[in-house]
C-alpha cells in the first residue's frame, strides 16, 4: 500500500521534471530555437532502471532499484552524481540528469548531464551493507560508464568511502578506464585537493557576488542556513569566518535560531555523520518557521520544493541562494523576483562539485595533480564569470536569474545538438 508520504514524495519529483522543461522550453524559446530542439533536449537520451541484490547482514536478499540518467551526450561525456535516498524516482533523476547539462553550460565545461540514484536508506544500513550496494549499483551500470562516456561521484548520503568501492570495482571489471572513470575520490586514489569543500565553495562565491549587487557587506550579514549536511555546514562555517552572522541553521528533525547568532563551530563538532544536531536540543522550532525569519542571505540547503506559493509572500530575505536541487518552485520564483528579492538558483549556485569534478577528471587523465590554492583559483574563476555572465544577461533582458541561467546553461548543448545534425 502506497503511503500519503509516498506519494506526496512522487509528485513533488513530477513536478520537479515538469518544472524543469518548462524552463528549458521557455530559455530555448527565448534563444531563438525551434520546437524541436526542445524535443530533443525535454528528456534524458538514456535512462537505465537496474535492480541490484544485495546480501544483508541477517542473511537475506534484498533487491534495490536504481537508475542512471545521461540527458545529452552532444557536447561530451556526460557527468553527474549519484543519491542513496529512500525518495528517490526516476522522474527525479531525470530531472537533475537535465539540470547537470546546464551547470556543465553555464561553466563552459566539455561535458554533457549525467546522474544516478538507489533507492534505500543508508542511516538504516550497515557499512557491509553499503559496501555490497555500491559495489552492485556500479556492476549493474557499468556497460553505461566510463572516463569518455559518464563519469560518476559522490552526491546525496553518498562519500568518498563509497565511491572507493565504485571505483575498485570499476577498476576490476576494465583495468584500463580507472581512474578518471568517477570523481569525489579519497586523494590516495586519485582524488582532488578540495572536492569535499567545492560545493559550499561555489555556493559561497555566489553569495559573495549577490551580497555585492545588493550592497549588502558581507561581514554582520544575517544568514540562515536550512541543511547542515555537507553543503549546509561547510557554507554555514565559511560565511562565520568571513564574519557573517549565521543566526539560523537545521536539520531533518528540526531548526536552531538565535537573533544574536550560533555558536557554528560547537555544532560543527557535534552533528553526526549525516549532518544532524538539532536532537541535542529542547528549544527547537520546524523548518518552516525558519525559513520565513528574519534575514539578509537565506541558503536553504536540504531538500527540493521547500520555497513554495503557500510561503513566498512571508520569506523576509533580501537574498536567496539555492544550494540545495529545487528547493524554490516556479510559482514561488516569480513571486520572490516580483518582491525584488534576488534569487540566485541551484544551476549555478551548486556549480562548485561538477567544476571541480571536471578538474579531478583532467587530472586523472594527464597524470598532474595541482594543489588545492589552485584548485581554489580556478573554482573562484569559473563561478565568477558565470555569475558575471548570467546577472548581466538577466539584467538586460529584464527577466529572473533562473531563466537566464538555463539560456545560458542550455545553449552549448543546443548548439552542438545542431552542428551534429540531430535536430
Amino acid at each position: 500500500m502506497v503511503t500519503m508520504e509516498e506519494e506526496t514524495a512522487v509528485a513533488d519529483q513530477l513536478n520537479l521534471l515538469a518544472s524543469t522543461k518548462i524552463v528549458i522550453h521557455d530559455a530555448l524559446k527565448k534563444l531563438g530555437y525551434q520546437q524541436d530542439m526542445f524535443h530533443l533536449l525535454e528528456e534524458p537520451l538514456r535512462t537505465l532502471t537496474v535492480r541490484i541484490p544485495v546480501r544483508m547482514d541477517d542473511g537475506s536478499t534484498k533487491i534495490f532499484k536504481g537508475f542512471r540518467a545521461q540527458h545529452s551526450d552532444a557536447v561530451g561525456p556526460t557527468m553527474g552524481g549519484i543519491r542513496f535516498h529512500p525518495k528517490v524516482t526516476e522522474d527525479e533523476v531525470k530531472a537533475l540528469s537535465m539540470w547537470m547539462s546546464i551547470k556543465c553550460g553555464i561553466c563552459d565545461l566539455p561535458f554533457g548531464g549525467g546522474k544516478g540514484g538507489v533507492i534505500c536508506n543508508p542511516r538504516t544500513m550497515s557499512f557491509g551493507e553499503l559496501e555490497r550496494l555500491s559495489r552492485g549499483y556500479v556492476r549493474a551500470i557499468s556497460q553505461m560508464v566510463g572516463p569518455t562516456k559518464d563519469i560518476p561521484s559522490p552526491e546525496l548520503y553518498t562519500n568518498s568511502q563509497m565511491i572507493a568501492w565504485m571505483f575498485d570495482e570499476y577498476s576490476r571489471l576494465r583495468q584500463n578506464e580507472s581512474p578518471a572513470f568517477i570523481t569525489g575520490k579519497p586523494l590516495v586514489l586519485g582524488g582532488s585537493e578540495g572536492w569535499e569543500k567545492a560545493g559550499a565553495k561555489g555556493i559561497t562565491l555566489c553569495i559573495e557576488e549577490a551580497a555585492k549587487r545588493r550592497g549588502i557587506p558581507l561581514k554582520g550579514a544575517r544568514v540562515i542556513v536550512q541543511g547542515f549536511g555537507n553543503a549546509g555546514g561547510y557554507v554555514s562555517k565559511f560565511l562565520h569566518d568571513k564574519g557573517a552572522v549565521v543566526i539560523g541553521i537545521s536539520d531533518v528533525y528540526g531548526a536552531l535560531y538565535d537573533p544574536d547568532g550560533l555558536d557554528i563551530n560547537y555544532l560543527l563538532d557535534r552533528r553526526d555523520s549525516f549532518g544532524t544536531i538539532t536532537a541535542l536540543f529542547d528549544s527547537v522550532m520546524t523548518n518552516e518557521e525558519l525559513l520565513t525569519k528574519d534575514c539578509d542571505i537565506l541558503v536553504p540547503a536540504a531538500i527540493a520544493n521547500q520555497i513554495t506559493i503557500e510561503n513566498a509572500h512571508h520569506i523576509k530575505a533580501k537574498i536567496v541562494v539555492e544550494a540545495a536541487s529545487g528547493p524554490t518552485t516556479l510559482e514561488a520564483t516569480n513571486i520572490l523576483l516580483e518582491r525584488d528579492i534576488l534569487l540566485i538558483p541551484d544551476v549555478l549556485a551548486g556549480a562548485g562539485n561538477v567544476i571541480v569534478s571536471y578538474i579531478e577528471w583532467v587530472q586523472n587523465n594527464q597524470g598532474l595533480y595541482w594543489d588545492e590554492e589552485e584548485i581554489e583559483e580556478k573554482l573562484r574563476e569559473k563561478i565568477v564569470q558565470a555569475f558575471d555572465r548570467i546577472y548581466e544577461l538577466a539584467q538586460s533582458l529584464h527577466i529572473n536569474i533562473r531563466l537566464a541561467a538555463y539560456m545560458v546553461g542550455v545553449k552549448k548543448v543546443a548548439e552542438a545538438s545542431l552542428f551534429r545534425g540531430w535536430v
